[in-house]
């Protein structure tokens, strides 16, 4: 009782102490918090995801700090009144509240400390493999895809090769059959990468890596091929490999392929038929020309012909013919020709049957297409449009050609010299593009601004533009001599790693290079092509003084290029167009950039060094259209231009000095940098960020118009600095917008400046997002309505305020609906979540609102919402795609009933395909019966946690007669619907009205759960003869019966069986045969479960099956076996069905305590038809976890061989024996392969157990012989063996990497000394809670005496690849390795030792070693994370060495080491090191900290210091 009655003195007496305590830690809690929200910051600027963890802490350090302000009101308050009146029990209920508060700072500080990073790079959106619109399908294209579709289902094949001629469509089928496998789930994953004629390793890799969202962090192409290894191996992959020409090392670029890697699959395409041969291909897919009759169906239509002109036709099918059936060629040509009359149809005949084709490489003669794709080019209208289609040729084979990069091409070369400025180039560059694209001669891609060109009419371009026009094209084919007369010369792709000294090429015009990162272009370089006008420059340094002769220069392009001598720019002064991306060596601009009077378009996008730009260098480019600096460059504008730390830096007020500019984009950190009365000017383009955040700027070009304003106040801004924006924005996004009231900043402030009035506001407005926003309430006021007409998406998350996202009033019922649209008529998107005070979507009379052209609609946690559409809305959702509804508690209805416009006969949704409903617990219904003969689309329907719901499909009044006249005899076909989940619904009637049922001939996954009575469900429920999984679950039934009455299992796949705790049995031997296609069978916590497979009858006595009943050849497709929580479960099968799994993969039982044997024995079954020995031939995972009575693998089954088994866990299986009779050396050879392939082992709570050569026989049956092999094993886990004594014996693991010992309790050590040699591989060592451990390496020998490990035996290369060490809890350890070691230690990256008694230092003094071969200053290079916490005996960090420097570390945490001497401390180049005392004496310069007995630190390179004082007892 004493301590805590001291307690409560305290708080009645120390009210001073608990006032001082609480304010220091809630100041360090806002630093923590500072500096992690801080790295946030930096991680959302970088597109990086925040795991949720730290979001959490935030929200509660947030939340904590506020909640402390009464606190510290009443600290203040009452300090003055405790000074001469103390009121003592409020004086005792404050002291012990600010205690409790302390605390809970001081537990998230705490907490804080796991942060060791705040976030993850977030995944690329996935590759969309859209149908192409290009191409009509033919039926070799169909006859090929089918053959492509049946062969990826084929275990055993893994490469298929699609080969046929150029321009036949092979790009096109492959992206149509990895969108079907992804559709059909086939894969885990489906890769896509373009190699062409000249393949790039590199390219390769980071097109893989990108789709995949896999970041490299090796710089080598062996070491990212061994990264993307890791990263695709043992994983169902499909890999496409499009465009390949020649032979390909799959190991170079990091493919696993092979017997070993069947799991991926590789699809390629090629030209080349011999190609097959060279990559061993098991299937070759021939995709023909269109026939003649597909030939002509094609032309006729892109051709715009008719039947009518019979002469017109003839002529045409001539020119058809010529095109030798290549869809390519037939659209073209025959756009290329619409609309001609017949005598030029005539004369392009003529000229195909005397066109030859020119040096067309690996193109046969006879089939050529060039002659065709060149008609195409002699039929554009324009030289422009000709000279535009040439100018694509010079970029990359299968590269994306931005429009924005050939505008600034086009500017250079002088295209479009008439027009007046650059944007009206661009359009003019885009309506070109457009006309290509439209006669098939560039292709469209997942962008809008980007083209591709089909490598055959690069082809023709090049041949065009050589001939013609003097290019030379090498991109991507390395350096070739070059002939003087060039005009155009493109060696882009090329990272070429020299240059000669001069190039002369007096009539050169055009140059784009790309060189190696560190090649010096030389000096003289460009002397001899002094007519150059554009120079696109990627890679390499460059001087610019280089180019002082190169005066006709217009665009000059320097990308990803370390440039100096900027301030020679002056003499280029025709330049129009100057661009520095991604240059990162370049930190301030020279003033002489302003003398460039003809300056059009400056980009300065994404060099995140640039710091200056002087003051008014911006104002004098009088010329300057457009102005791109982006979110991650410049952002240091200053006020008034001359407050700058760094000298005197730019203004925005310098925009107004722009009368030309039409585009910007920038960046501005903060509010303050804004001048008073700014007003940006008025822009056509723009991309503006206010607030220093992750912007979501997704394109390297202003393409419209888009406002982000984040992490700021409004009230702070004046809303006159955005008045000539708001006329024109198109993108609105607002994140932690302190009080914003609407999607308005403060209209009462902005005049109109000869815009009109505030009605032009928001005309443009298509997207707007809102995210943190905790002040708005309405986010579209009814004041606002203009910005609802051309609206298309709306998201908007965790606006703690809002009560309304669009408001009408009674304005608008005067709207003349002849001139307009209804209001939202446009809105394709509308996201909302978390928004806990949302009432109404749609507040007001809706009646002149259309969602005509609604297509995705999510909502998630609106917890006040009570419905989603009024009836006139629900009217018109006739686009609406996808509904998502999620943790809605209050929404009874999804349309809101009591309204004189409910018509239900109108309702519909004609194009919904997938309806989620989650967490809905109040909703009764979904939709009238009357709707569900519309829904022909839906896919998906998703019902889960709806308690209340009644039934999906409801019949309302007046319902029958429509049901009637439109639902024949009670049966509604959904053709679609593939995909059908239903939880936790107790209605016996829940799908519809009784008299109602579903026909379902396309589904393919069925999940139920927690359904009471489902025989009805299943009678509503038809048809199901596609059904490829089921999922079920929380089901109270005795057996299965009733579930196969009414499927047809033939196709099956997929079975789960969950909670099913009355359910004995699963299936009756007379359906198993029907179960060929089974390959994944999981059944957990079915408590009932006596047996999987059961006889037909009902004779209770009878019912165990015997194996006389069965074929071995049940099951041949069985893949994966997971078995848990079944407590009556005796075994899974007889063992006479263990010969017919011979693909099962993965076996996995758990957690069934009377489980016998995996297989059991079968009395029925002859003995003859046992086999002694069984192999399961492809099994690659086996675990065997918590079952207390399993002493057999198999009880009827002599032995058990498993000769690809890769991973192998045993845990909790105490009858399990490693006892066993010695047979001969053949046996236990024959038993040490059956784990040859093995690389991951977990052995855990077992008996008996004294090292791993017995582990063989715990799961093999072999009666004799323990050998185990670790010739692979990669990763070992042991945990809870009690008389483990020696890990290894005569074992090797030469290839281990991670090795994790726990609670070993008689443990003594770890390796010995000669077999850490061996253990080069090894990356990972966690040692926890083994109380016997002395060291970690010993000596061979059994001399007691002589086992502690001397320096001398070791050599300094041991665990040379050890990345993370961790010692925990091991309380007779004095230190882990001898000092020795440590120089071998050179890519320890975490070092982590904690809770061990006895420990001395982390390395121990070696008295045996010789004292020349210990360093006087150790280095661990790589280290970053170093904790030493709760050691009283640590005396120094190490014994045998006077210094340890951490050049690298990041991250220093020392708690509860009392006895610590050693000091920590920064050198003077900023290292941290570990200082013993005798270098504290020699040398104190360093700035550091010691640590004291009642001292703990933490050390961040980031941040510095933060000492603590410890509390008395803490432990």
């Amino acid at each position: 009782m004493v301590e805590p009655v001291g307690r409560q003195f305290r708080y009645m007496f120390c009210f001073n102490n608990f006032a001082k305590e609480f304010k220091e830690q809630k100041e360090h809690l806002v630093s923590v918090k500072d500096r992690l929200q801080d790295a946030v910051r930096v991680a959302e600027r970088n597109a990086e995801e925040i795991y949720k963890d730290v979001i959490k802490w935030l929200e509660d350090a947030n939340n904590g700090i506020e909640g402390a302000k009464p606190l510290e009101n009443d600290i203040e308050k009452n300090g003055k009144c405790f000074t001469w009146c103390p009121n003592c029990m409020r004086q005792f209920k404050l002291s012990m509240a600010l205690a409790k508060k302390s605390e809970t700072f001081r537990k998230l500080q705490e907490t804080s400390t796991k942060f060791t990073t705040v976030s993850c790079k977030a995944p690329l959106p996935e590759i969309k493999f859209l149908p192409s619109k290009e191409f009509t399908l033919s039926g070799s294209s169909e006859e090929a895809f089918k053959q492509i579709m049946k062969v990826l289902k084929d275990d055993k094949i893994n490469m298929i090769r699609l080969y046929g001629m150029g321009g036949v469509g092979k790009t096109t089928l492959v992206k149509q059959v990895a969108r079907r496998a992804k559709e059909l789930q086939l894969f885990d994953e489906v890769v896509m990468a373009t190699l062409s004629q000249n393949p790039n390793v590199t390219g390769i890799q980071d097109q893989m890596a990108d789709s995949l969202g896999l970041k490299f962090d090796e710089n080598s192409e062996g070491g990212r091929a061994g990264r993307l290894w890791q990263r695709l191996q043992g994983k169902k992959m499909l890999i496409v490999l499009d465009d390949v020409w020649k032979d390909i090392d799959f190991q170079e670029i990091g493919i696993p392929f092979g017997d070993d890697h069947r799991g991926c699959k590789i699809l390629l395409t090629t030209r080349n038929q011999e190609l097959c041969s060279y990559l061993a291909c098991q299937q070759k897919v021939l995709l023909s020309p269109f026939t003649e009759i597909e030939a002509w169906a094609l032309f006729k239509s892109n051709a715009g012909l008719s039947d009518e002109d019979s002469d017109l036709n003839r002529v045409a099918k001539e020119v058809a013919i010529k095109c030798r059936g290549l869809p390519l060629a037939l659209a073209a040509v025959g756009r290329a020709l619409k609309g001609k009359s017949k005598n030029e149809w005539k004369l392009a005949s003529k000229n195909l049957k005397t066109s030859q084709s020119r040096h067309m490489e690996n193109v046969d003669d006879r089939s050529n297409p060039y002659a065709c794709l060149k008609l195409s080019y002699d039929y554009l209208k324009h030289d422009e449009t000709k000279l535009c289609f040439l100018l694509c040729c010079l970029f990359e084979e299968d590269d994306d050609i931005s429009i924005e990069g050939l505008t600034r091409l086009a500017v250079g070369y002088g295209l479009h010299q008439d027009v007046e400025s650059i944007e009206d180039t661009r359009e003019q560059v885009y309506a070109e593009m457009k006309a290509l694209k439209d006669r098939c001669m560039l292709l469209g891609t997942e962008i809008e601004e980007n083209v591709k060109m089909h490598d055959l009419f690069r082809e023709v371009a090049i041949e065009i533009a050589t001939k013609e026009y003097g290019f030379m094209v090498s991109a991507g084919n390395g350096w070739k001599s070059v002939n003087n007369s060039v005009t155009t010369i493109s060696l882009m792709g090329n990272k070429l790693a020299e240059l000669p000294e001069e190039l002369v090429c007096p009539q050169l015009k055009v140059l784009l290079l790309e060189l190696d990162d560190d090649l010096n272009v030389p000096e003289r370089f460009f002397e001899g092509m002094k007519a150059i006008e554009v120079l696109s420059l990627k890679g390499g340094c460059l001087s610019l003084q280089s180019l002082q002769f190169s005066t006709n220069l217009q665009s000059l392009l320097l990308i990803e290029c370390k440039c100096k001598d900027l301030i020679s720019l002056r003499k280029l002064q025709r330049l129009k167009i100057l661009v520095f991306r991604w240059c990162d060596s370049i930190e301030e601009l020279p003033d002489e950039i302003g003398e460039l009077k003809e300056l059009r378009l400056l980009d300065l996008t994404s060099c995140e060094n640039l710091r200056r730009i002087p003051v008014n260098l911006i104002g004098r480019l009088k010329k300057l259209e457009e102005l791109l600096i982006g979110d991650f460059s410049f952002k240091g504008w200053d006020v008034v231009g001359c407050d700058s730390t760094e000298g005197m830096n730019a203004s925005l007020t310098e925009l107004n000095s722009l009368s030309h500019l039409a585009v910007l984009s920038l960046k501005i950190p903060k509010v303050e940098c804004i001048p008073r009365d700014f007003v940006f000017p008025r822009l056509l383009k723009y991309d503006i960020v206010l607030g220093d955040w992750y912007s979501e700027l997704d394109k390297e070009y202003p393409t419209s118009t888009r406002l982000y304003l984040g992490d700021i106040s409004a009230t702070s801004l004046n809303a006159k600095t955005f008045e000539q924006l708001f006329p024109t924005v198109s993108h609105i996004c607002f994140w932690r917008v302190e009080g914003l009231r609407n999607i308005v900043l403060s209209s009462d402030q902005m005049t109109t400046h000869g815009h009109g009035s505030q009605k032009d506001f928001l005309q443009r407005l298509e997207y707007v997002k809102v995210k943190q926003c905790g002040d708005i309430r309405t986010l579209f006021p009814a004041k606002w309505r203009q910005a609802l007409k051309n609206l298309r998406r709306v998201k908007t998350y965790d606006c703690k305020s809002l009560e309304e996202v669009f408001e009408f009033d009674e304005a608008e019922e005067g709207i003349n609906k002849e001139k307009e649209l209804p209001l939202l008529s446009s809105l394709t998107t509308l996201r909302l979540s978390d928004l806990p005070e949302l009432k109404y979507i749609w507040k007001g009379p809706t009646r002149h609102v259309s969602l005509q052209s609604l297509i995705y609609l999510k909502l998630s946690s609106l917890n006040k919402l009570t419905f989603i559409f009024t009836p006139s809305l629900a009217q018109s959702l006739i686009h609406l795609e996808t509904l998502e509804i999620a943790h809605c508690d209050e929404l009874k209805h999804l349309i809101r009933e009591q309204d004189d416009e409910m018509r239900t006969e109108s309702l519909g949704f004609p194009k919904l395909k997938t309806l989620s409903i989650r967490f809905c617990g109040k909703l009764e219904y979904v939709f009238p019966v009357s709707v569900s003969p519309s829904l022909q689309n839906l896919e998906e329907m998703e019902i889960d946690f709806a308690d209340n719901l009644k039934q999906v499909f409801y019949s309302g009044e007046g319902d029958d007669v429509i049901v009637k006249s439109k639902i024949k005899d009670g049966i509604i076909d959904f053709p679609q619907l593939r995909k059908l989940s239903l939880f936790s619904v107790s209605s016996c009637s829940f799908f519809g009205p009784k008299d109602f049922a579903a026909q379902l001939p396309s589904l393919q996954e069925l999940t139920i759960d927690g359904l009471e009575e489902w025989g009805n469900l299943l009678a509503q429920l038809r048809g199901l003869t596609s059904l490829e999984t089921l999922e079920l679950s929380f089901l109270l039934v005795p057996d299965l019966r009733c579930i196969w009455k009414g499927l047809v299992p033939c196709n099956l796949t997929t079975l789960k069986v969950k909670k099913c705790e009355r359910l004995t049995h699963v299936f009756t031997n007379s359906m198993i045969a029907s179960l060929i296609q089974l390959k994944i069978l999981e059944i957990s916590n079915c408590e009932e479960l006596e047996q999987i497979i059961a006889k037909d009858n009902d004779d209770e006595k009878d019912q165990i099956l015997s194996g006389s009943d069965l074929q071995s050849s049940y099951f041949p497709n069985l893949c994966q076996l997971e078995i848990r929580g079944c407590n009556k479960l005796k075994s899974l099968f007889p063992v006479t069905m263990a010969s017919g799994l011979k693909k099962l993969q993965i076996l996995e039982v758990r957690e069934s305590s009377q489980l016998l044997g995996v297989f059991g024995q079968d009395n029925h079954a002859s003995p003859a038809n046992i086999e002694k020995e069984m192999v399961l031939t492809d099994l690659q995972e086996l675990l065997l976890v918590q079952l207390p009575n399993i002493s057999r693998f198999s009880l009827g089954c002599y032995d058990f061989l498993f000769p690809h088994l890769k991973k192998l866990e045993v845990d909790g299986c105490p009858k399990l024996t490693t006892e066993s009779a010695t047979t001969s050396n053949d046996s236990m050879s024959a038993q040490s392969k059956g784990f040859m392939n093995l690389k991951e082992l977990s052995i855990a709570n077992l008996e008996g157990v004294q090292d791993l050569t017995q582990v063989g026989c715990l799961v093999s049956n072999r009666r004799g012989g323990h050998e185990l092999s670790l010739v692979s094993l990669e990763t070992l886990r042991l945990k809870l063996l009690p008389d483990l004594r020696c890990i290894w014996k005569v074992l090797v693991p030469c290839n281990l990497t991670t090795l994790k010992v726990k609670k070993c309790e008689r443990l003594t050590h770890v390796f010995t000394d000669s077999m850490i040699a061996s253990l080069v591989q090894l990356k990972v060592l966690e040692i926890s809670a083994c109380e016997e451990l002395e060291q970690i390496v010993a000596k061979d020998n059994d001399d007691e005496k002589d086992q502690i490990f001397s320096g001398s035996d070791l050599q300094s290369a041991c665990f040379s690849n050890l990345c993370r060490l961790e010692i925990r809890g091991c309380n007779k350890l004095k230190s882990l390795f001898p000092v020795a070691m440590a120089s071998g230690l050179k890519k320890l990256k975490i070092l982590e030792v904690s809770e061990s008694s006895q420990l001395l230092g982390v390395f121990g003094q070696d008295d045996h070693a010789s004292p020349v071969n210990i360093e006087k200053e150790m280095v661990l290079p790589d280290l970053k994370l170093l904790i030493l916490e709760k050691l009283p005996s640590i005396v120094y960090f190490s014994h045998g060495c006077c210094d340890f420097i951490f050049p690298c570390l990041s991250i220093l945490v020392v708690r509860h080491c009392p006895k610590l001497s050693t000091r920590f401390a920064t050198t003077s180049n900023d290292l941290m090191s570990a200082q013993s005392k005798v270098s504290q004496v020699v040398e104190d310069s360093s700035t550091g900290c010691s640590v004291p007995t009642s001292t703990a630190i933490r050390w961040t390179r980031e941040y510095g210091w933060e000492l603590k004082e410890e509390e008395d007892g803490v432990r």
